[in-house]
């Protein structure tokens, strides 16, 4: 499945065409390597993204064509969450 659809379907975000665009920018890695939005996803893939001042890491579990809202967290696994200190505050 592609990591656009992927993110998508398991409402990581909201739309696929900003799922695109970040892929497209550079901001998502698949098990640490660069992904653009065509590449595929796997499950017990690490999908690393970047948004703005926030990251997210997580780890893909399983994957559907079709997703209902309740059953989209049961796609992937949240690894860890973090934010980067705003420099100009320190």
């Amino acid at each position: 499945m592609r990591i656009d659809k992927f993110l998508k379907l398991s409402r990581i975000i909201k739309r696929r065409a900003v799922a695109k665009d970040l892929a497209d920018q550079g901001r998502i890695e698949i098990n640490d390597k660069r992904a653009k939005s065509a590449a595929n996803v796997s499950t017990n893939d690490l999908i690393t993204i970047h948004f703005g001042n926030k990251t997210i890491v997580v780890k893909v579990l399983k994957l559907a064509e079709i997703v209902k809202k309740d059953e989209a967290a049961e796609m992937y696994e949240l690894v860890s969450e973090s934010y980067e200190q705003d420099k100009e505050n320190e």
